[in-house]
């Protein structure tokens, strides 16, 4: 490694555990490591929001998917800005934010479990984000360290235990404040870095109009396997109905996109500023960092197509040796002068490890505050709970790093993505939306979205049954159901809304009690009140 970057990288990870240290002597409460104090300043939450939301999973693995996939990938930037940051703040955000404080609560799970009244659904969810978690932490952690591997020759395995450590120190001893505070640092980095990048490609390829046109021009060399499936090119949209179409819109637009909204790492953010005008504020400063960071990403994994092309005559994915998660640490590595290498890999390190303590500090929390913590009042026991259980996560992703297969990144975010907007979106909506949910609703709807997710990536869903075998197993057959189009239909577009009709009958069916009623309404008027 060069000794310029070996400094940088070195000054980089003292500024996170100065920050992080800074945190850890302001977080003297639950409520200062679970939520940061509910005073934080609104620009720090949304290059917090923004950076948790834009990982190596976005960069290196949608980047990669960008490459094999085309522009049409570009809908999803219009849905992580339309439903992630304006739906997301404006309408989801200020009630969350508002009940929250009402409720007291301080995690995700238990702002669904005092919303309806329910040890359940704190439990559940709790060990639900606990278990799906790791698999997109271990994702990040993989782009991040795929990256290190190709443009700096460090060893895989070494380079996830390295940010695992790190992370983890100012994760365990800082809690959220810790995590938020380093997030904005880091966004910061993210923004330019992304911008510098965006930049760099259109000036190497001769402009915007060239750029495109020649990318356009290269669809003939498109890979046959993948025309056969229904794709058209690189900067046309794949024909409606076939399975390329079906893959790149359930999977990746719209789980994604759509997921984004139930994601209780991002949730928990509107829990943490003090008033609906601090969101207000916030919405600019997300909406800006997110298209950037995307937008970039996702036309620079396209564009490396004629990059390599022209360099080397072979297509993004054949550059990469026929790993999606290796297309963009190629082309930098390939393509950049020394000095944007290293400043591309800050950006990286930026962007997993703003995502992956999140993703820590959420497993911790679900399994240290939902779980084992929801039935004592020891505040300073609790907390250690929440120590050990970011560590036991960061553990558990760390060996499945060690053991994915290659080409995972993109794969296990839409997984999780899938499954907490099955599990927690329709509870979600109506715990906000529709006083009228009972218990019985939210509980048979989180249940029943999680079993039904499930269900299809184990049975329904090509990508994933087949790879885990269970249905070939007990069936004979890789998928249940062999007919166009349901191997190749995401799982959420299936569970989503099923579960969201569960929760409706179930709760038509059922009614609360007349307390239960006193306090939604109550609940609901303070709602009102702060959004006056």
């Amino acid at each position: 490694m060069n000794y310029l970057l070996a400094i940088i990288i070195l000054i980089y990870i003292a500024m996170m555990v100065l920050v992080g240290y800074i945190a850890w002597k302001r977080t003297t409460s639950n409520e200062d490591y679970l939520v940061a104090g509910r005073e934080t300043n609104p620009y720090i939450m949304a290059l917090s929001y923004g950076a948790t939301f834009i990982s190596t999973a976005a960069i290196v693995g949608f980047g990669g998917l960008a490459g094999t996939n085309g522009m049409g990938i570009l809908w999803l930037v219009f849905l992580n800005i339309a439903v992630g940051i304006f739906l997301a703040f404006i309408f989801f955000g200020k009630p969350t934010r508002a009940i929250g404080k009402y409720l007291n609560a301080m995690t995700f799970p238990e702002f669904l479990s005092k919303r309806f009244n329910s040890k359940f659904i704190q439990y559940f969810s709790g060990l639900l984000v606990f278990c799906a978690m790791p698999v997109y932490a271990a994702s990040v952690l993989i782009g991040a360290a795929r990256f290190l591997e190709t443009t700096l020759s460090v060893e895989f395995q070494l380079a996830i235990i390295i940010l695992a450590v790190i992370i983890g120190f100012y994760v365990i001893f800082g809690g959220l404040k810790g995590v938020m505070y380093t997030d904005a640092v880091q966004g910061i980095i993210m923004f330019f870095g992304m911008l510098v990048l965006l930049i760099s490609i259109y000036w190497m390829l001769g402009g915007v109009t060239n750029a495109h046109t020649a990318l356009s021009n290269m669809a003939p060399l498109f890979p046959a396997s993948a025309k056969a499936t229904g794709a058209t090119g690189w900067t046309t949209f794949p024909k409606v109905g076939s399975v390329f179409w079906w893959n790149l819109v359930t999977s990746i637009i719209l789980g994604v996109g759509v997921g984004a909204i139930a994601q209780p790492q991002l949730a928990v953010r509107f829990m943490t500023v003090s008033s609906n005008r601090e969101l207000n504020r916030a919405v600019l400063v997300g909406g800006v960092f997110i298209f950037v960071a995307t937008f970039s990403a996702y036309v620079v994994g396209s564009l490396s197509n004629v990059y390599f092309y022209q360099t080397t005559g072979q297509i993004a994915i054949q550059a990469a040796g026929g790993n999606v998660d290796k297309i963009i640490p190629t082309f930098i590595s390939s393509s950049m002068p020394q000095w944007f290498t290293y400043i591309f890999t800050l950006t990286l390190l930026c962007a997993a490890m703003s995502t992956l303590s999140t993703q820590f500090h959420a497993q911790g929390s679900a399994m240290g505050h939902d779980v084992f913590s929801a039935t004592r009042k020891d505040e300073r026991g609790s907390l250690r709970l929440n120590r050990i259980g970011i560590l036991v996560g960061i553990i558990i992703a760390v060996i499945l790093a060690f053991i994915l297969p290659a080409g995972v990144v993109a794969q296990g975010t839409t997984i999780f993505f899938g499954i907490c907007a099955a599990a927690f979106l329709p509870v979600y909506v109506c715990a906000l939306f529709w006083k009228r949910t009972t218990k019985q609703g939210a509980i048979a709807g989180i249940v029943g979205g999680t079993i039904i997710s499930l269900f299809c990536l184990l049975f329904t869903h090509q990508k994933e049954a087949a790879g885990i075998g269970l249905c070939k197993m007990l069936t004979g057959q890789a998928v249940l159901f062999t007919s166009m189009p349901w191997p190749y239909v995401d799982p959420m577009v299936i569970a989503l809304p099923l579960s969201f009709i569960i929760t409706i009958v179930v709760t038509l069916l059922t009614h609360n009690t007349k307390e239960e009623e006193e306090e939604i309404d109550a609940m609901f008027k303070a709602k009102d009140g702060e959004s006056a």
